[in-house]
């Protein structure tokens, strides 16, 4: 009696273990088809937030295409039509360059009124991208005013980590600069010129010229022709010596 129950016990332990590996199988396989699932969902989301990310990149840059900042620009305007007149008067006397009311979207400072004398920036907002880029062409021109492109903080940061390299490039000799966030390289005249002598430099050989060669040659022979002279003429005087 006792051995049929230690039967039944173990067939009914071997068939709970059974049944407990069944059903931790069963729910694993359900808890990954879920994980499979919500893995998608994951990589369509990061896909679209991707894409707004540039959409939102590409707007700000498109909002920003028109932009400059100024710095420099004396402080002391009461309104916007005088911030205006102080800014056309300044581009005509330090670039050189005449604006209308109409090139002129909108303009206004910068952050909070300083106590000190320092003028906040100025933006800048043109109507049309090709007045900005006349004022970017002859912006070194002005001794006062520094004019900068308006960049956004994500852009300036990539911007300033390039900083490094443009003047690792610059002190190449290479022709280096900034455009947006990238880095442009050109090789300038005096990497060509590095390049160039590096080239024209021939190796150290023991190869005279033929020039060089004839002259000594000539000049070998020169001398032993005189020494063959004298040669004879000792002979000569022996000779005589001999016979006397």
């Amino acid at each position: 009696m006792d051995e049929q129950f230690q039967l039944l016990f173990e067939k009914v332990k071997i068939e709970m273990q059974n049944q407990a590996v069944s059903i931790s199988n069963t729910i694993m396989d359900r808890i990954d088809e879920k994980l499979k699932l919500l893995l998608e969902e994951n990589k369509k989301l990061i896909f679209k937030v991707e894409n707004l990310e540039k959409k939102i990149e590409f707007l700000e840059r498109d909002k920003k295409g028109n932009n400059i900042i100024i710095y420099g620009l004396k402080e002391g305007e009461k309104s916007t039509r005088e911030l205006i007149e102080n800014a056309k008067n300044k581009f005509q006397k330090e670039l050189n360059l005449v604006l209308e009311d109409y090139d002129i979207n909108k303009i206004y400072r910068i952050g909070k009124p300083n106590k000190g004398d320092k003028p906040r920036p100025v933006l800048f907002s043109f109507t049309c991208g090709w007045k900005k880029n006349e004022v970017l062409k002859n912006r070194k021109k002005s001794k006062e005013l520094f004019v900068a492109e308006d960049f956004s903080k994500e852009i300036l940061e990539k911007r300033k980590a390039l900083l490094p390299q443009l003047i690792e490039e610059r002190n190449k000799g290479n022709i280096a600069y900034l455009k947006f966030d990238k880095l442009i390289v050109k090789e300038g005249t005096k990497a060509k010129e590095n390049r160039k002598r590096e080239l024209s430099v021939s190796p150290l050989t023991n190869v005279q010229p033929k020039k060089q060669q004839t002259a000594s040659f000539s000049r070998n022979n020169r001398a032993n022709a005189f020494d063959l002279m004298r040669n004879r003429s000792n002979s000569l005087t022996t000779y005589l010596t001999d016979k006397k």
